[in-house]
């Protein structure tokens, strides 16, 4: 199994920050929330996925 990623203080703050504001929130907010988070993650993997292509040089196509 592998190790947890540990946390640092700043990050865990962060994450109990952001607890207490989606506490705050309406059911229709949080859901609301939730879908553009959700679309934001899509975004990044998507950007994390055409980067590394580029850097691997798996985007360019063959010369024939």
């Amino acid at each position: 199994m592998s190790q947890p990623i540990e946390l640092s203080l700043e990050q865990q703050f962060s994450i109990r920050s952001f607890q207490t504001q989606v506490q705050k929130m309406s059911h229709e907010q949080a859901q609301d929330f939730l879908v553009k988070l959700y679309e934001q993650m899509v975004v990044r993997e998507t950007m994390y996925k055409e980067f590394l292509k580029h850097e691997w040089g798996l985007d360019s196509k063959p010369k024939f």
